[in-house]
């Protein structure tokens, strides 16, 4: 007699596959959660994909069967959309930048068997020149003349708004980082005053707090302390406050720039932006010799080629390499 080696198998309840979510921003919500990423980045990647779905809806289109074809057209229609603070057209950047969280938010649905494929992967993006950045940037005498209309201010926000454009200048913090601090990211290490603070990506970053922003930081805790009658050490929160104690956002910030360049006499002052200061801290460090290591990780680049991109004065030619190895050649000569 031949036994029947499964029928002495006990039997177990075939294993339930994982439901999926069952609307496209449904999807969208499961694919932020599964990200570490900033609030500013996760609402801006929500309101990419809240575009493309809004697109999908106004073509009678499901997003899910959705071919390259139709996010070519979707592109193509992006790009001659004006932007609503300039009238221009969307920048190829910004177009790029959209269509980039769309893509990432097909591949995780694509890993979740969703879709069978991602079809932003075989669409025409449009071209980004990686070695030009469209921020104004500013040269040190302008930082410095910022730095000065600030600390030269004597209104009630003055303090505060010296240790944000201090940060901004000596630490080349991006604006959302700026605004995410809080008291307790203020630290010391191995003889340093330092800050800690989440980057890009969700990554934890710590970086030396520069004499000049320390004290910047002192005083204005000490005139908040003093305001609310309690010891500097009580303080909790945010580190950037309102008048009513709220955490100050970056729009905030973006009119704080503009307001002290324009009565700094800065030209461009119109056209300036927090990141302005971001890109004058990398210039000022490649130009004083720091190397572009340091300054990749000191601004959080996962590519060097960003850092580059932001050193505005890379193609000086007082920094072409020929002369020191015209130097050197110099020097070996008897």
């Amino acid at each position: 007699m031949v036994i029947d080696s499964a029928a002495l198998t006990p039997s177990r309840p075939a294993a339930s596959a994982p439901a999926l979510p069952s609307t496209p921003m449904d999807f969208t919500d499961a694919w932020l959660a599964n990200r570490r990423l900033s609030a500013h980045t996760r609402a801006a990647y929500r309101g990419d994909v809240a575009g493309w779905l809004a697109w999908c809806a106004a073509h009678e289109l499901d997003p899910l069967t959705v071919t390259f074809l139709q996010v070519n057209t979707y592109a193509r229609e992006l790009e001659s959309t004006p932007d609503r603070r300039t009238g221009q057209p969307l920048a190829p950047a910004t177009v790029a930048r959209k269509l980039s969280a769309v893509s990432s938010w097909y591949d995780f649905l694509a890993k979740l068997g969703a879709v069978p494929a991602n079809p932003v992967a075989g669409a025409d993006r449009p071209h980004v020149d990686r070695d030009h950045s469209a921020t104004v940037g500013l040269t040190p005498a302008e930082v410095d003349a910022l730095l000065a209309t600030a600390a030269a201010d004597t209104g009630p926000h003055a303090l505060r708004n010296t240790v944000a454009v201090t940060l901004l200048a000596d630490l080349g913090l991006r604006v959302g980082e700026l605004v995410g601090l809080d008291l307790t990211d203020l630290g010391h290490e191995r003889g340093h005053r330092s800050i800690r603070f989440t980057g890009k990506g969700g990554r934890p970053r710590r970086r030396a707090l520069t004499p000049t922003a320390g004290y910047a930081i002192d005083s204005y805790l000490q005139q908040r302390a003093t305001a609310a009658g309690v010891g500097v050490d009580t303080l909790t929160g945010p580190l950037l406050v309102t008048a009513a104690g709220n955490r100050l956002d970056r729009h905030a910030v973006f009119r704080l720039v503009r307001r002290l360049a324009r009565d700094a006499g800065i030209a461009a002052w119109a056209s300036l932006s927090p990141h302005s200061l971001r890109h004058a801290f990398a210039t000022t460090a490649r130009g004083e010799g720091v190397p572009l290591e340091d300054v990749q990780d000191a601004m959080g680049h996962a590519d060097p080629r960003t850092t580059r991109r932001y050193d505005r004065d890379r193609h000086n030619l007082d920094r072409d390499p020929a002369y020191a190895i015209w130097a050197a050649r110099s020097r070996r000569k008897p």
